[in-house]
């Protein structure tokens, strides 16, 4: 079973960029899309259904904003959009799709890196984000949690630590956040368990020559339950082509859907 996370940094600039071609090459079974940065309303037939796959979709109320979707071959048993909280369901961050006893979740984390009054509700989803995490750990159910967090979790996982340190995205409390998440909570970060010292990102700002020096944030992540993070084979972060200031984040798992 293989799965890819992907930013998209707007789904119709993706698209102009190639990801649509590139898509059906990839042969994953479930593909989860953040910032699609669109309403129904703007996407195409292809960006609702590329050839093989369906398409989920929770969309933000505010026009060129968020979003998130799930892109997958086979028909999920159900599907959630949002959290049942208004506040943050606005915004288009989560998206569930049911397969058996597996839960696939395409996550958007919001960021604070424009100001304190961000900052501010990113705190307060984490503080509301956390209970439902727990439930899902505690709910019997294999689950995996792929998305854009906008949380680098160690000193591994971005180039330039030293100078964020007091930045959002690298915050104590931001990175204590993951910490009782995999270590109390028990979810597993899969790319750490299967490169627990490789120095590698999934994002790199558009200033200063960020891409060309290598000067990223690994930001994006398979977060799972652990029996089903002992499955997965093998990870890849595409560079090859850049559909958004992200990269393509997949993972390959010895594990079928029943």
């Amino acid at each position: 079973m293989r799965i890819i996370t992907l930013n998209l940094n707007g789904v119709r600039s993706a698209a102009s960029k190639g990801l649509f071609q590139w898509l059906p090459k990839q042969r994953a079974d479930i593909v989860c899309v953040q910032e699609l940065k669109a309403q129904a309303g703007d996407m195409t037939s292809d960006m609702l259904a590329p050839p093989g796959y369906h398409g989920y979709f929770h969309y933000a109320e505010k026009k060129g904003y968020s979003g998130v979707g799930i892109y997958c071959k086979r028909k999920p048993d159900a599907v959630i959009s949002g959290l049942g909280i208004v506040e943050f369901d606005c915004e288009g961050r989560y998206i569930e799709a049911q397969f058996g006893s597996l839960s696939v979740i395409s996550l958007y984390l919001p960021s604070g890196s424009s100001g304190e009054e961000r900052q501010a509700v990113k705190f307060k989803f984490m503080a509301a984000f956390m209970p439902h995490l727990r439930a899902l750990h505690a709910s019997g159910r294999e689950v995996l949690l792929c998305g854009d967090w906008n949380i680098a979790h160690t000193e591994k996982d971005l180039k330039n630590w030293r100078g964020n340190k007091k930045n959002s995205g690298f915050l104590p409390e931001e990175r204590a956040w993951l910490t009782e998440l995999f270590n109390e909570v028990g979810f597993v970060d899969v790319f750490r368990k299967l490169h627990p010292e490789l120095e590698a990102y999934t994002w790199w700002s558009n200033r200063g020559q960020a891409w060309t020096k290598n000067v990223g944030w690994r930001i994006d992540y398979h977060i799972a339950t652990p029996k089903l993070a002992q499955t997965a084979q093998s990870t890849d972060i595409y560079k090859a082509q850049r559909f958004s200031d992200h990269a393509p984040l997949s993972v390959i798992y010895q594990y079928s859907v029943d």
